[in-house]
């Protein structure tokens, strides 16, 4: 089947109500964009102990929550949100309603760092099982079959979440990191899942004649071997080095068979390919962490900030450009803020595997370098965010 566009063209209509909450990716763009500038100093903040968040957490559960279920989890809803409008031809929360979810967002954020354990739990896990019963509902008033595997992990993300409130209250005979583990594996999932629809329509929309299609079987193939691989790794098997590394090896023939050389030009889509690049490179780290007995903590790092990290701003820019009427081609600026991800990641995975002892210094570079990333989105789009689309249409 022909991958179908992200956002397809939408008829026009009549703007109405406050530009920031027309579509979803406006007010949860800007904040996950605002979230990951501010997070990273609070992060040090935290780790030094100079601030305690109330709610007890421990500097590194806070962090890996905040970062998952809160920044990335922005993004995810207003992306899904937004397509979702696509995908179905239905409404998707706008106005007061999209207001509702902004702000159940934001006091859970606000929460984890002012408010007792039982405040952050309520209004955080109820953000994303809320999230996934509206998305699901839209998907089957639509009858759209097609995008009820991403209502399915819209809905484990939320039990990956209320599985670590509850390991961090004691509830689960589960540690609060196994809970953030499970919920980063459903991100790999996930992004395999949309990158696979998007990054090669995309990259053969602009190349004349490119074949780079991956056929339906190795599709199947790479989706069931990243599954069990992850599974493997969470529930500790034995069989879980072999598998990840048949991931890793799938993940990077399928890079490959997209021609992600014919993007060098083009930063709206070489930051894609790059981000994407970053899945078998964890895969194949977490591997050798396991065959060595080493700290997972460079193979997760390449998988939350180089493939998560990397593919949000890609498409945090190329969703704002279409759906506020402007043109798909990142400049200088959108291309320093990739290479910044890209700097991050490299320094969070590369320094505890080859230089230890700048082990603090590098993560204090790399927070650096995603925090001004994310600045520079901010400077560029948040008043495209909270103004009206440029051709005048709502949306």
């Amino acid at each position: 089947m022909k991958p179908l566009p992200l956002f397809g063209q939408a008829p026009a209509a009549p703007a109405s109500g406050w530009p920031g909450l027309r579509l979803a990716f406006r007010p949860f763009y800007l904040l996950a964009a605002l979230a990951a500038v501010v997070l990273m100093p609070l992060w040090w903040a935290v780790f030094t102990g100079r601030l305690a968040p109330v709610s007890g957490l421990g500097p590194v559960a806070w962090h890996g929550h905040e970062m998952l279920f809160g920044v990335v989890a922005a993004v995810v809803v207003g992306f899904v949100f937004t397509a979702g409008k696509t995908w179905t031809g239905l409404p998707t929360p706008r106005g007061v309603a999209l207001g509702g979810f902004v702000l159940l967002w934001l006091a859970g954020r606000v929460a984890s760092l002012l408010a007792p354990y039982p405040v952050f739990f309520l209004l955080d896990a109820t953000f994303l099982p809320l999230v996934a019963v509206v998305f699901l509902r839209l998907l089957l008033r639509a009858g759209n079959r097609r995008n009820l595997v991403v209502a399915g992990l819209l809905a484990l993300l939320g039990v990956a979440n209320l599985a670590f409130h509850l390991a961090a209250t004691g509830v689960l005979a589960w540690s609060p990191t196994q809970a953030l583990h499970a919920g980063l594996g459903l991100l790999v999932l996930l992004e395999t899942l949309m990158a696979g629809r998007v990054v090669p329509f995309f990259t053969r929309n602009v190349t004349p004649g490119l074949q780079n299609t991956v056929p339906a079987w190795r599709e199947r193939l790479l989706g069931a071997a990243t599954t069990l691989a992850l599974l493997a790794w969470l529930a500790d098997l034995g069989v879980a080095v072999p598998l990840l590394l048949v991931a890793a090896a799938l993940h990077a023939w399928r890079l490959h068979s997209w021609r992600p050389g014919v993007t060098l030009t083009r930063p709206i889509l070489w930051s894609l390919h790059l981000a994407y690049a970053w899945i078998p490179l964890g895969l194949a780290l977490l591997a050798l962490a396991l065959v060595q007995g080493q700290p997972v903590s460079p193979a997760l790092h390449a998988f939350a900030v180089g493939a998560t990290g990397g593919l949000l701003i890609a498409m945090m820019t190329r969703t704002a450009r279409g759906h506020t009427g402007r043109a798909l081609a990142a400049g200088k600026t959108e291309a320093l803020a990739y290479g910044l991800v890209a700097l991050a990641a490299a320094l969070r995975v590369a320094l505890p595997l080859l230089a230890p002892a700048a082990y603090l210094s590098g993560m204090v570079a790399a927070g650096a370098c995603f925090a001004a990333a994310f600045a520079i989105y901010l400077a560029v789009y948040a008043r495209w965010l909270l103004t009206p689309r440029a051709d005048g249409q709502d949306g």
